[in-house]
């Protein structure tokens, strides 16, 4: 599967000048919900990745994502493994639990994103599954934009990974972009200023 030509024939590999959800900056920005808007392909995905998660013997009984990125890939995932699927979402721009969602003790949970980045959102999304009760055996998603470590794919993590090293995650690919700090982005250096595409503004 050749994840890359997937979000270009989806118009969803974007270049320009990008302000990230993490606060960073990058000249690249893969807008998942244009791949995951094709129902038939979304589950397709999916399916691929439970199919690598249950290769590498992990057992969960539910999937949680962070919305509202999360939500469609971690529902397919849901889908695609026949197991419960809830999200986490932001109030007041803190992550929290709603809508009736519970966590039973010791129930046991794979959080799906559909981008990786530093996996900010994603531990946000395990630290409330785990303050309940929880217990995270996986991360998973689509891609992994090249600074957590991917266990099937056996890459490494870099400084500004945030998941833990000792619970594994699982994508189909891996996009090793560049990305900046604002005072260091030489994009904006020429001048360029960075729009938000994601789903925390538009």
């Amino acid at each position: 599967m050749n994840l890359e030509e997937i979000y270009k024939n989806c118009q969803a590999y974007l270049e320009g000048h990008f302000l990230l959800s993490s606060g960073k900056h990058s000249q690249f920005y893969l807008q998942s919900a244009k791949v995951l808007e094709d129902p038939a392909l979304a589950e397709k995905l999916c399916k691929e990745l439970a199919k690598i998660i249950f290769a590498n013997s992990i057992e969960f009984d539910s999937i949680c994502s962070p919305a509202l990125g999360g939500i469609l890939a971690g529902y397919e995932l849901a889908r695609a493994s026949n197991k419960r699927f809830i999200f986490t979402e932001r109030v007041n721009k803190e992550m929290t639990l709603r809508r009736g969602f519970a966590v039973k003790k010791g129930e046991k949970f794979i959080i799906c994103e559909d981008i990786i980045t530093t996996g900010g959102s994603a531990l946000e999304s395990a630290k409330i599954i785990e303050n309940l009760g929880g217990i995270v055996v996986g991360f998973a998603a689509l891609a992994n934009r090249g600074f957590c470590a991917v266990k099937n794919l056996n890459t490494q993590a870099k400084d500004n990974a945030k998941l833990p090293s000792n619970i594994p995650l699982f994508t189909l690919g891996n996009f090793d972009f560049e990305i900046y700090d604002e005072e260091k982005c030489p994009l904006c250096q020429k001048g360029s200023k960075a729009i938000k595409p994601g789903s925390r503004e538009n």
